[in-house]
């Protein structure tokens, strides 16, 4: 039997050793931070110094779907920086109405496939009903979670996101999944508005700069390949999973 004296070193010993283990490996909510004064249009969680944008809902389709979309957004340009082949596997991470989806399906071929992920309903019910009416049958809705894209293990070639990233209300966790998803020398494409340029008339937690992306890349084990700055107010941001 350990005496008085002893049982109490052991404790102390069991409450540092604890202590040690968790500060040596932080659990997950330690990753984010809550502030109460941040700005109206974000959430009041911060992931690396960066504060995570309110989602968009079911209600912006209209705003996706605008006709002057093209001319501001250009995805054919896009489309061309992603480099696809017939035959890929594509997930387009944040598919919303499917205005990107279905530019991506007749580029990956009938051999290829896109996966259309999102983590509302209505979006995937939108996109079911599109891909339905337009007869195209490479396409594949996915719902996603919070936290897991529910993308297939080294399955992927490209992953997709526009406009999506500065939303996701778990990006360490999206983003390790997404890396997971990739196939060897798979790529990330990011669209996300420019923060370097306060003058474009985006909410600033809608934006995001490439040194934040690259920083946040990096943790997950996502190397920073290139950027196109052919948009009239986008980045291209790419991204290859490291070996």
């Amino acid at each position: 039997m350990l005496d008085l004296k002893q049982r109490v070193t052991v404790a102390f010993s069991i409450v540092f050793v604890t202590a040690g283990a968790l500060l040596s490996h932080p659990q997950p909510q330690a990753r984010y931070e809550i502030r109460a004064i941040h700005d109206p249009n974000g959430t009041g969680r911060f992931y690396m110094g960066r504060e995570i944008a309110q989602v968009m809902g079911a209600g912006g389709i209209a705003w996706l779907d605008r006709p002057e979309r093209a001319d501001e957004e250009h995805p054919d340009l896009v489309i061309k920086a992603m480099g696809l082949h017939g035959g890929d596997v594509v997930a387009d991470l944040g598919a919303g109405s499917g205005y990107f989806t279905f530019r991506l399906a007749p580029m990956v071929g009938k051999t290829g496939k896109v996966l259309a992920v999102d983590i509302q309903d209505e979006m995937l019910a939108t996109l079911q009903q599109r891909a339905i009416a337009l007869g195209i049958t490479n396409v594949v809705e996915v719902k996603g979670s919070e936290n897991d894209p529910n993308l297939p293990a080294s399955g992927v070639d490209v992953v997709l996101m526009v406009d999506v990233y500065h939303e996701l209300a778990y990006p360490f966790e999206v983003m390790t999944k997404v890396r997971e998803s990739l196939k060897p020398g798979g790529r990330v494409v990011f669209v996300e508005y420019r923060k370097e340029d306060p003058s474009i008339p985006i909410k600033e937690v809608h934006k995001m700069s490439v040194e934040q992306l690259a920083k946040e890349m990096n943790v997950v084990g996502l190397a920073h390949v290139r950027t196109v700055e052919s948009l009239p107010s986008q980045h291209i941001v790419i991204f290859e999973k490291k070996e």
